[in-house]
């Protein structure tokens, strides 16, 4: 029984998100398992039941892992469904781990705040273990009453919000005493939180160019060229729209093709000539190299006059994509760079001067960096008004779910910092996210075009932008200290 509730908690979880979208189960997904967790008196079967959960969830989350570890990672069929597995079994320790400490903190009368604290604070534990992806407050997205927590306290405040009701549902399924559920009142006060709104129209419009570029496309030198004029075309055509305000910026996704601006004088001259042409900024993917030879992926700013303003290289990196992890060297890295990327250690952001004494300023995520909010927040507080996310999300494949799990993840950070986020992707989802994370001028998936996408350039911080993980830090202290205590009394 306890291994089926803990399953029924991961169908649960995994349903939540894209491309399910049962957003709605959030407040039950993780009361079967607790109810279980009450009744079981083994501790051993209690983490055995948690950890398998945690297989299931991550297998139905991140199944495209698969896909493409078999179609770009030199896996045959098995041996990529196996890589998945494993990969699954490692993420799923934090479930496991939850079902320990929830073992003995369910049987509590104060279960429900260390409960709650205990899931918020494993999940802050995910990014620097590995691999960060959806974390459970991500459902609350679209959610308008929970969601006015992001701003506060980031994700993670949605996610003790989440487990806390969670919790409730399953003491009222063991007949718990009602004063037991007191520990929710102080919900309450989430009317009382600001409304998350968004207060200034967007003023302001960037180009972006989204290029469709197959993964397994064959490049000739010629074939290179001719790509790079082609959508050195499409930005022009769209910056210099009779009838159209002057765009603030252009951007080019994360490098979607072997385009190396440090390397290649033509490709460089190519930019140089497109922001020139266009008298606008313009922001691209690119690779480029440390002293020591080692690939960086990078995102480079251009001036108006074509003048190189500087360079962001990617701090998190993709593993499998970008690095291949201790004990998988049997797993060919996705990307075509010889030798694993190295990573960058600096956040930049770029100011941009708009004649007239004005200035702005910009940060640049790549790809998967949005799964990371200290990251992202980190880029707020050094200045940038605006964010924009870089990324080449076709090595998905065609399957919508995985890109629009990924669109998710960039909502949530626009939400946490109040800012405007400007999603430059290769083959989609290639958009432009409010403050209050609705998307908008979205393109279509696989399609070959440059749009406009609106924005406005923002400096009022959050509480959460300013304070950060705090919240998550305390409830990771709490809910581990609770759980060695209990267990310690237990024993």
């Amino acid at each position: 029984m306890t291994v089926l509730c803990c399953l029924l908690s991961a169908v649960l979880a995994a349903l939540l998100f894209p491309p399910f979208n049962l957003a709605a189960l959030a407040p039950a997904a993780l009361a079967p398992m607790l109810w279980a967790l009450a009744r079981e008196s083994s501790t051993r079967k209690r983490m055995v039941g948690g950890w398998l959960g945690g297989v299931l969830y991550w297998v139905v989350v991140c199944n495209w892992i698969g896909s493409v570890l078999d179609a770009y990672g030199g896996l045959s069929g098995a041996l990529s469904l196996l890589a998945l597995v494993l990969f699954a079994a490692v993420k799923a320790l934090h479930w496991a781990a939850f079902a320990w400490g929830a073992g003995f903190l369910i049987r509590q009368p104060w279960a429900i705040p260390g409960i709650a604290a205990l899931w918020a604070g494993l999940e802050r534990t995910q990014g620097p273990l590995g691999f960060a992806w959806l974390m459970l407050g991500n459902a609350g997205i679209s959610m308008a009453l929970p969601l006015r927590l992001g701003p506060v306290l980031g994700v993670y405040g949605l996610s003790f919000l989440f487990a806390a009701v969670s919790t409730a549902l399953a003491l009222m399924l063991l007949r718990r005493p009602r004063k037991e559920l007191l520990w929710l009142t102080p919900l309450a006060g989430l009317g009382l939180l600001p409304a998350v709104e968004v207060a200034q129209r967007p003023g302001q419009q960037a180009v972006s160019v989204q290029m469709n570029v197959a993964g397994d496309t064959v490049w000739t030198p010629e074939e290179k060229e001719r790509a790079a004029r082609q959508f050195s075309l499409l930005s022009l055509e769209s910056a210099l729209r009779p009838g159209l305000p002057a765009p603030a910026l252009m951007l080019w996704p994360e490098v979607p093709a072997p385009f190396y601006y440090y390397d290649d004088p033509a490709f460089r001259q190519q930019m140089t000539e497109t922001a020139r042409l266009a008298s606008t900024p313009l922001m691209f993917g690119t690779v480029a190299y440390t002293a020591e030879k080692r690939p960086l992926n990078s995102g480079v700013l251009l001036g108006a006059r074509g003048q190189l303003l500087g360079r962001y290289d990617k701090i998190f990196l993709v593993p499998f994509g970008e690095f291949v992890p201790r004990g998988f060297g049997w797993i060919e890295q996705i990307s075509g760079e010889a030798g694993a990327y190295e990573a960058g250690r600096e956040v930049k952001v770029f100011p941009l001067q708009y004649g007239e004494g004005r200035e702005h300023s910009v940060g640049a995520i790549i790809c998967y960096e949005s799964a990371f909010p200290h990251l992202v927040r980190r880029f707020v507080n050094g200045g940038a008004e605006v964010i924009v996310n870089l990324t080449n999300d076709g090595y998905f494949g065609r399957s919508p779910g995985p890109r629009n799990q990924h669109l998710l993840l960039a909502r949530m950070r626009a939400v946490e910092n109040g800012r405007w986020i400007l999603r430059s992707a290769n083959d989609g989802i290639t958009a432009s996210i409010d403050p209050a994370g609705v998307v908008h001028d979205r393109l279509p998936e696989f399609t070959r075009q440059a749009t406009r996408l609106r924005f406005a350039w923002l400096r009022e911080k959050t509480f959460y932008t300013r304070h950060g993980d705090w919240f998550a830090w305390c409830c990771l202290a709490l809910g581990a200290a609770l759980s060695v205590w209990q267990a310690r009394r237990s024993a």
